[in-house]
């Protein structure tokens, strides 16, 4: 067959590619709405252990450890796959090690020690955080500067829907209710799945895995990669390390990036907190059990695939900047309204509710309260990570896009302990988990007011 390209060829190739890339987001993002938020985590928290508070403290630990990992490492490797050109491999690598991690989720059985679902979901949040680097460091070879916004915000939404669609699958066909057996549309779960001994939940573990192996297919069968440079490893570590550090000092030149990156540093440490313990939150405080999580964030993520839909936009005319700090103030409003809700009263108990139950789905006042609150999150925690990313890929140039992306990354994770760490200390010193989740809104509304301050894109004088 002959290797030239038939006129039109190229325009097509170029749109799988771009749709290969956009299906990572599809393929990563059940991880972290099954496992993380909605169903693995508050299983964690609320039935492997009989104790919730000390539930959510561990959970709280487990997300530090692996977010100290995630900032160690992410700007090495991200410089070190700037000088070898390929990405594609890194993620490969990393996709075994998080697919392994899930699909042992399996045996933590209720009573089984915390120590391997422990290690587990540190494992496999080091991987998706790492792949992620290594795919975000590919957009600004494959879109244009001026659709860097729509782009990003719509692959956000596809991860949405995605994490969506498993979420319902897990909700309505595999997680039955405790008493009558039976999932929300009244079948029996798939594959005779018991409740009782958390089935439902930890099969999620694996429905995320090979979910990941099938769905980052076309990214590595389509997305075209950087051009390979053949370093030997040595040589390429060393080379990154010492890029690596030029980057760091190159930023006291570049003032924009290295406030924008340390703005970003400090708000997303308050979302990834609020992502990673919104759900075991409201479980603890409503007991909560897979059904009542499951349909709570479908109901997220409907309104999340709006939310990065009708930001990716705004983003082209408004300008990330504009997004991200409508978002952050979507987000630290809806953040205050869950801390001041609870049984029988919201907005810390000037309203106070009928602590009556209808029965059903989310029966009493105060749940109700509680999902409208949380609506507001589920319109901003897209946007707010999506424009981020496209303010950067407007802000540095494709050549070296793995170091700053990596610094993006570490940027996420330098202080993603303090967060978690924050709301496990101040819940363990208090025994509130109410006030341990409130120490979140002081990240957001910090990084909000530095964020004020930094031109856009990042790389241009005010």
């Amino acid at each position: 067959m002959s290797s030239i390209a038939r006129p039109g060829d190229e325009p097509k190739l170029r749109r799988r590619g771009l749709w290969g890339w956009m299906l990572f987001d599809w393929a990563a993002q059940p991880f972290f709405t099954v496992v993380i938020t909605f169903i693995f985590g508050p299983y964690f928290v609320s039935r492997l252990t009989d104790d919730p508070v000390h539930g959510q403290a561990m959970w709280g630990y487990t997300i530090t450890i692996a977010g100290f990992i995630i900032a160690v490492l992410s700007p090495v490797l991200g410089s070190i796959a700037d000088q070898t050109g390929r990405r594609k491999p890194w993620i490969g690598v990393f996709a075994v090690i998080k697919i392994t991690a899930l699909l042992l989720l399996w045996y933590a059985v209720p009573g089984s020690p915390l120590i391997y679902p422990f290690i587990l979901i540190v494992l496999a949040s080091v991987a998706a955080e790492f792949s992620i680097v290594f795919n975000d460091s590919m957009m600004p070879r494959l879109v244009s500067e001026s659709q860097i916004g729509r782009i990003s915000n719509i692959a956000w939404g596809l991860g949405y829907l995605g994490g969506m669609i498993v979420l319902i699958s897990v909700v309505g066909l595999l997680a039955a209710d405790p008493e009558s057996g039976k999932t929300i549309l009244g079948l029996d779960p798939l594959f005779g799945l018991n409740p009782l001994t958390g089935d439902d939940a930890r099969v999620t573990g694996p429905i995320a895995g090979l979910w990941y192996l099938v769905f980052i297919l076309p990214m590595f069968l389509f997305t075209p990669d950087a051009p390979h440079v053949p370093l030997k490893a040595a040589a390429a570590v060393r080379t990154g390390l010492t890029e690596l550090w030029r980057t760091i000092a190159e930023l006291k030149e570049r003032t924009g990036l290295l406030k924008f990156l340390i703005a970003r540093m400090i708000f997303q440490d308050g979302v990834n907190g609020l992502l990673a313990l919104g759900g075991t939150f409201a479980a603890g405080m409503f007991a909560w059990q897979t059904v009542e999580l499951g349909v709570y964030g479908i109901i997220l993520n409907v309104v999340a695939i709006g939310g990065c839909l009708v930001a990716g936009g705004l983003d082209s005319r408004l300008g990330s900047k504009t997004i991200i700090l409508a978002s952050l103030i979507c987000l630290t409003i809806a953040l205050l309204g869950i801390v001041s809700t609870g049984p029988g009263y919201t907005l810390f108990g000037l309203l106070q509710l009928s602590p009556a139950d209808s029965g059903g789905l989310f029966g009493t006042a105060a749940e109700k309260a509680y999902i409208l609150f949380g609506l507001l999150v589920g319109i901003a925690f897209g946007p707010v990570q999506a424009s981020s990313r496209s303010y950067l890929a407007r802000s540095v140039s494709p050549e070296e896009a793995g170091r700053f992306f990596g610094l993006y990354a570490l940027s996420g994770r330098a202080t993603s302990f303090l967060a978690p760490a924050a709301v496990a200390t101040v819940t363990l010193a208090t025994g509130s988990a109410r006030l341990g989740m409130a120490t979140l809104v002081v990240f957001l509304a910090v990084g909000l007011l530095i964020l004020l301050k930094i031109p856009y894109p990042a790389n241009k004088s005010r």
